[in-house]
């Protein structure tokens, strides 16, 4: 009960800014009582959820399953069950809760409320049909259906998700886990950042912390927080860069196709000091905007340099996408990068991770090729496919 009535000024706020929104139609102030109704009963939630059946299992992570749940009015709900026996998933719970009650925006997904009744804490989501970005890009089958629109739609989704919570939420937020498991689709294909269990809050005007818990994927952490615990914006940049390089070329951040490296941030750094960003781009595609391609996967690779000064803001990389007449400075060496895996630690030397390796260092040398601005490549030549 204790975690309820730490929550409870918070639901309370939520909800009456809400109804206070709508509050000149009565029948959108009916629907958001309905809508908001921030505390679910765990017998509802039951019912919703055929009583979690694996038929309505969505998926499952590090908090737990994921299930589709369909409610008394018809609506639609994903309903995320903490594990009993995670520890860990009960501080991300209660940050999660706290943080998605505060904030709000087209780009990250909407947490309609909680259920906590004895040992049993869930979280309840708006439902999105069509899943996680990785379901369909790393899916030879599927990836198709990503075209190019698509993808960059994308791109500029999680990067307007990312501005919102580094510079525009009521207070700056560092979301530590970016990944494409961890950007949700809705029924149009537009970008929703999710999972925020591991995010950080940022008091004030901080820009930077340092910690010695390092929470997040390994393959999208940014170097200076895997092994030195300097958190920071740019540790979201990073892990954006990452995201980026995975959506244009379809493939993972690390595989084992890539040769003995297996390592995409190295691979796409090395096409780029020799002149061929361009044989990075994902074959499934077939015809697609050349100029936007280039850019984005300059883009990633500005994003992934080892010196964090050199990295853009969000709010840099927004006007990268949304102008059509920048032309995007020269990335220098990426940072190191390895394995993919999600992982904590507990100090910034004793790594515990799951399927985890050394990281290998990445090409050094300057680059041979020249900038790319939205409007310096013929995409005429391009549009054609491979």
């Amino acid at each position: 009960m204790s975690f309820v009535f730490r929550l409870c000024p918070c639901l309370n706020k939520r909800f009456k800014a809400n109804a206070a929104s709508d509050s000149s139609n009565p029948q959108a102030a009916n629907d958001v009582v309905d809508t908001f109704d921030l505390f679910f009963d765990l017998h509802s939630l039951q019912l919703a959820t055929n009583f979690f059946s694996e038929l309505n299992q969505l998926g499952h992570g590090g908090f737990g399953p994921v299930y589709k749940g369909l409610m008394p009015n018809g609506q639609e709900v994903a309903v995320k069950k903490l594990a009993v026996e995670s520890r860990q998933g009960n501080r991300e719970f209660t940050n999660e809760v706290k943080l998605l009650l505060r904030i709000q925006h087209k780009n990250l997904v909407t947490l309609y409320g909680c259920c906590a009744e004895g040992p049993e804490k869930m979280l309840v989501y708006e439902y999105l049909p069509n899943k996680s970005l990785d379901h369909f890009l790393f899916d030879k089958r599927k990836s198709p259906s990503l075209d190019w629109a698509t993808r960059f739609k994308i791109v500029t989704g999680v990067a307007r998700g990312l501005l919102y919570l580094h510079e525009e939420a009521p207070i700056r937020i560092i979301h530590r886990d970016i990944k494409a498991s961890n950007v949700l689709l809705d029924e149009k294909l537009n970008a929703k950042i999710s999972d925020f269990g591991l995010a950080r809050l940022f008091p004030a005007d901080d820009t930077h912390m340092q910690t010695f818990k390092i929470s997040g994927t390994h393959g999208y952490m940014a170097p200076e927080y895997a092994m030195r615990g300097y958190l920071s914006v740019k540790t979201d940049v990073f892990s954006y860069g990452i995201l980026v390089l995975e959506i244009v070329s379809g493939r993972k951040n690390h595989d084992r196709l890539l040769g003995e490296e297996a390592d995409l941030l190295n691979h796409a750094w090395k096409l780029y000091q020799a002149g061929k960003i361009m044989d990075l781009i994902d074959p499934s595609l077939g015809k697609y905007n050349g100029d936007e391609a280039a850019m984005c996967i300059q883009l990633g690779l500005l994003c992934c340099q080892a010196s964090i000064s050199d990295r853009p803001d969000m709010n840099a990389v927004h006007l990268m996408l949304s102008s059509d007449s920048f032309t995007l400075p020269r990335p220098s060496k990426p940072g190191i990068q390895g394995r993919v895996g999600r992982w904590t630690t507990t100090s910034s030397s004793a790594f515990t991770h799951t399927n985890a390796t050394s990281a290998t260092k990445a090409s050094v040398g300057s680059s041979i090729i020249d900038d790319f601005s939205r409007n310096s490549i013929s995409t005429s030549s391009f549009d054609e496919g491979r």
